[in-house]
């Protein structure tokens, strides 16, 4: 089981390298993260994007371009499309975003010409190091689904388990999260937590234990959930703390960044490849985990 992300970092390298065709690489951070993968034998790069400014980038951070392609692609809307088909067509086994909006990258991975549609939702994962933990925390989705409905998280939980499965985790622990743990009529994300733990104990979602409504501290702390008499196998063990909506999920994961100084990986997934994606700001450390985040779902899958 892995947990910490130096484990996910060796078990990437175990398994890889693997071809990842990057979006838009004209990013110094992207292609510093890129030429750690490489040089550790986690993934061999396909840069996508401005030619000329790739290149001059890439001699900037001492990446050899040497056997490396690189295919010009100007436009943003090109740019995404030549990525994604190199994916599709299966001569890169992974997608990553690079200097562009996500929205550009989804839409081509959507395209129902050259896309990587499953039929499945997409999903954010992000992945949490967290400071006087024992484990890795799951956080979903604070990327992709603006308020999803009650079957759009249980499809977000299933995409959120297979990613704790590739790092070996058996059973995951879900925690439904709202603000608080008991049911509120008046709070739909205690209704929708409350159905997702029964759906979960009948069978209906699988691979993991689910419960909920569990506010943060008692899904997080066993000392929170004991004070506050929560009798509950996910209580103070969640693996993967499933957010009512984006703006919590969002909010939850930068003040863990931030406040909370925790490092992260992230990938999208639910489509035929993961799509590694995070925020245009973070550093290529997290994108360098990002990749070997992506790396261990391709092959695990």
């Amino acid at each position: 089981m892995t947990k910490s992300l130096a484990e996910l970092l060796q078990k990437a390298r175990e398994y890889g390298p693997l071809r990842l065709s990057v979006a838009a690489a004209e990013d110094e951070e992207v292609l510093l993260a890129v030429k750690e993968a490489l040089e550790q034998g986690i993934a061999t790069p396909l840069l996508v994007g401005r030619e000329e400014k790739i290149r001059a980038l890439a001699e900037q951070v001492g990446l050899d371009l040497a056997g490396i392609p690189v295919i010009n692609a100007e436009e943003t809307s090109t740019c995404a499309r030549r990525a994604v088909e190199l994916v599709s067509s299966g001569r890169a086994d992974l997608l990553m975003k690079g200097l562009m909006p996500t929205a550009d990258v989804l839409r081509a991975v959507l395209d129902k010409d050259i896309g990587l549609r499953t039929g499945r939702i997409l999903s954010h994962v992000m992945i949490y190091e967290v400071s006087g933990y024992d484990r890795l925390f799951f956080l979903t989705d604070g990327g992709m689904n603006p308020a999803p409905d009650l079957k759009q998280k249980a499809d977000i939980v299933a995409n959120a388990v297979e990613v704790a499965h590739a790092l070996g985790i058996a059973q995951p622990k879900v925690a439904a999260l709202a603000a608080v743990e008991v049911v509120n009529p008046d709070m739909p994300a205690t209704l929708d937590a409350a159905a997702l733990a029964q759906m979960g104990a009948r069978g209906q979602i699988k691979g993991c234990i689910i419960d909920g409504p569990l506010a943060l501290d008692n899904a997080v702390s066993p000392e929170a959930a004991r004070h506050k008499g929560i009798i509950s196998p996910v209580a103070g063990q969640a693996d993967i703390l499933l957010v009512p909506d984006i703006e919590a999920g969002n909010l939850l994961g930068k003040a863990m960044t931030y406040f909370g100084r925790a490092r992260s990986a992230g990938i999208i997934v639910g489509a035929r490849a993961p799509v590694v994606l995070v925020s245009r700001a973070d550093t290529h450390e997290t994108k360098l985990l990002s990749i070997a985040l992506g790396v261990v779902a391709a092959r695990k899958r």
